[in-house]
């Protein structure tokens, strides 16, 4: 079938309409032809690549990619030169993406239970059979009175895919859309709004500042969009005149951190209170750049550095220098990701990060925190959506019905939760999954969605650069195996169920969905008309393209009152579960740079990159600083028990000197079901956290307990790339004492 033809039957409907379900005519995919290659189709020539702009979706970061196809197949992805977030280059997970195109554990075509749930025993069925059930469950609930109990859980939707998802809620009658990752910026999305009256993520502009104070954000490999960050912080270093300087404040040392000047390795939980504590040593020096300093030395009297200090681990005269540092080098910027926000107070952390930013004048300035515009699709975040609040429904059997889309909760929340025997109690469960992993084992049907590269959609990209980033996704293949669009299935659906789901899922596919969409942008937005005659223009630039971006920036001002700071901070450091005599260290969990919260721990290139801190590949393993390790009796690689009041896993032991004493640290995203690649790949961490939520945002704590760790019995070992610290005599390391260099720079 020739691309032209293909992408012309998803306009029309086919790929949408063909499901089984749809009440009068459609039209049928026509059969595929082999064509020998001395007559090939018109867009193939033998060994010339075609490339198609698209957006990656291995994150959330919604970056512009190219994609290599040769007869037919997606060889290469590398990202847009010309997308303003990527900006050309591409982080190792959206490269592995053509991993998950050509997975040989993808779920190829749709599948009905017929064993027990969590079995996995499933018999092939057509797609006629299982759209054929999934509406009648769905129209059955709706005519019984009940279409509030159906729940659709989704990862974090974006552009039009978020828009038909919320239509076709509303059309069926049902307001339960929970949208659930486990790395979902809840509490950064709470603390701009609370602190700046700020509805999305800020554009951080760590290319044009000087002075970049990071509290636990390790944007050079997982924080909101570590390419465009990557990028900037590279031309940051290059400096406009001076080198720009980087400190990191964290308890173990990230890949940002150990690119950093400094390292300030403050007691776990504690992170804020430093934060508060620069601030009023930046109110208390008259480096305040924000005015009202007496109501600010009010606001910010229970953080003298002195008692920070002590609570802290910080010295007092470190605090000063930080606070005169950033105060005084222009433009400066403070910024907190995961490692800040993990913690139970995590939303307080943030908004004392907005506070630091208010007071050194960093608001609204090129090299500092920029607003984003707002997103026309994007739909404000409802912080009562929990997914704690679908397991709550599920157990008392207000649940009948559950629709699942690229999400793994039963992977990704704490065994407090009991979400697995929750889900268990729902009637009836679809999952629109590519892959089997643990949530959607508990499934009765398996509708599979296809993949990004087989798939169309968008993303306004958040955080965007400082301007509107429209980016689009086309596919760059045809479906590899039988499986659907999930807009299309959506749309199908809605044609099924008895009475008017309203007009706007009249669409014959997505495809026609979202152009008609970017046709009511272009229609309402001069800037996008601006260089093309027409729609039908703009829309093949905008394929070509990749998407739409402007230059203008937003012009909104930003601001922190003392008001909001004083009714969003805490004065207290970070709680943790257990006794501190049972468990003496501190537990902090990470996003692994590959793995993230391991949604990429079925790809085998993801598995095999070293880790960049550790060099191990294909486990997990445990961080401990040398001396702690010394004192417990544990050598490098050693089998070790982690236990906290929640539960125990093993790991293998990583002597880390990056790593405060009384911490241990442990990477995300291994020990699912989810492939073959994934399979028996060391324990899940989740597996000793409490289920500790923030009451304001819903956001888990994974940073929330205490620890204690001993010699386990040996099972298997760690597998590490790098080699022996030790020169074993042969003067690999040259040497020279203090007195010797003094004397050699004499000479020199």
């Amino acid at each position: 079938m020739k691309r032209r033809e293909f992408l012309r039957i998803l306009g029309i409907g086919g790929a949408g309409t063909g499901l089984g379900f749809v009440l009068g005519k459609v039209t049928q995919t026509p059969g595929a032809k082999l064509i020998p290659y001395l007559v090939p189709p018109e867009e193939i020539v033998p060994g010339v690549a075609n490339w198609y702009a698209s957006m990656c979706a291995e994150c959330n970061s919604g970056c512009g990619i190219i994609v290599r196809v040769m007869e037919g197949r997606a060889k290469k992805i590398e990202g847009n030169p010309g997308h303003p977030v990527s900006k050309g280059g591409l982080c190792v997970r959206g490269q592995a993406s053509v991993q998950r195109l050509y997975n040989p554990d993808r779920i190829k075509g749709p599948l009905k239970r017929r064993g027990q749930r969590g079995s996995g025993d499933y018999a092939e069925v057509t797609w006629d059979e299982a759209a054929a059930e999934l509406a009648k469950n769905l129209s059955d609930l709706r005519k019984s009175g009940e279409a509030g109990k159906f729940y659709l859980l989704t990862s974090q939707l974006h552009g039009h895919l978020n828009q038909l998802a919320a239509n076709f809620m509303s059309g069926y009658g049902s307001p339960n859309h929970i949208q659930y990752e486990l790395f979902q910026n809840r509490n950064l999305l709470y603390a701009n709004q609370a602190s700046m009256g700020l509805n999305t993520i800020p554009h951080y502009n760590i290319e044009h500042t000087k002075y970049l104070l990071s509290f636990g954000a390790d944007f050079g490999s997982t924080w909101l969009s570590p390419v465009n960050f990557s990028k900037g912080y590279g031309r940051m270093r290059q400096g406009e005149g001076a080198r720009g300087k980087l400190v990191q404040v964290e308890p173990r040392i990230s890949v940002t951190g150990a690119n950093a000047d400094e390292w300030v390795p403050a007691r776990p939980g504690t992170e804020a209170i430093l934060a508060l504590g620069i601030a009023y040593a930046m109110v208390e020096k008259g480096y305040n750049r924000a005015g009202d300093a007496s109501a600010w030395r009010a606001a910010l009297s229970a953080y003298r550095p002195k008692e920070v200090a002590a609570i802290t681990d910080v010295k007092e005269e470190r605090i000063f220098e930080i606070a005169k540092e950033f105060a005084q080098t222009r433009p400066s910027l403070a910024i907190g990701g995961e490692g800040l926000s993990s913690y139970e107070n995590g939303a307080s952390g943030l908004v004392a990060v907005n506070v630091l930013n208010h007071l050194a004048g960093n608001l609204g300035v090129k090299g500092g925190v920029l607003p984003n515009p707002d997103d026309p699709l994007r739909a404000a975040v409802d912080m009562n959506k929990r997914i704690t609040a679908l397991a709550s429904a599920a157990a008392s059997s207000k649940v009948k019905a559950l629709a699942i889309y690229n999400t793994n909760p039963v992977f990704t929340t704490p065994k407090a939760a009991k979400l697995e025997e929750s889900l268990k109690n729902i009637p009836f469960i679809v999952s629109f999954s590519s892959f089997m992993d643990e949530t959607t084992a508990l499934a009765d049907l398996i509708l599979p969605a296809n993949t990004p590269l087989e798939d169309w959609g968008d993303g306004f990209a958040e955080p965007a650069a400082g301007a509107p980033v429209y980016t689009i996704m086309q596919p760059a293949v045809s479906p590899v195996f039988d499986t659907k669009s999930l807009g299309d299935i959506l749309l199908s659906l809605a044609k099924s169920m008895p009475g008017n789901m309203g007009p706007k899922l009249q669409a014959q596919s997505f495809a026609e969905y979202v152009r008609n969409g970017w046709k009511e942008l272009y229609s309402k937005n001069r800037a996008m008309a601006s260089g093309t005659a027409d729609f039908d223009d703009f829309w093949d630039k905008t394929l070509q393209n990749g998407g739409w971006w402007s230059q203008e920036p937003s012009r909104r001002g930003l601001s922190v009152s003392t008001g909001a700071a004083s009714a969003n901070i805490s004065n207290k450091p970070a709680k943790f579960d257990g006794d501190e005599k049972q468990f003496p260290l501190y537990l902090i969990t990470y996003a692994h740079p590959m793995r993230l919260d391991g949604r990429g721990a079925n790809l085998p290139w993801l598995q095999e990159i070293p880790d960049p801190m550790t060099s191990v590949v294909w486990g997990s393993w445990v961080e401990i600083n040398p001396k702690t390790a010394e004192s417990l009796g544990i050598k490098e690689g050693d089998t070790v028990s982690i236990e906290s009041p929640s539960g125990r896993i093993s790991a293998h032991a990583y002597l880390f000197p990056g790593i405060r004493p009384d911490t241990v640290a442990l990477p995300l995203g291994q020990g699912q079901v989810y492939g073959r690649y994934a399979k028996d790949r060391g324990e899940n961490p989740i597996g000793v956290l409490p289920l500790v939520e923030n009451p304001k945002t819903g956001a888990l704590a994974l940073n929330s307990t205490r620890v204690k760790v001993s010699v386990a019995s040996p099972t298997g070992r760690m597998v590490k790339m790098e080699g022996s610290t030790k020169e074993l005599g042969r003067g690999i390391v040259k040497t020279v004492s203090p007195e010797e260099f003094s004397k050699m720079k004499k000479e020199a």
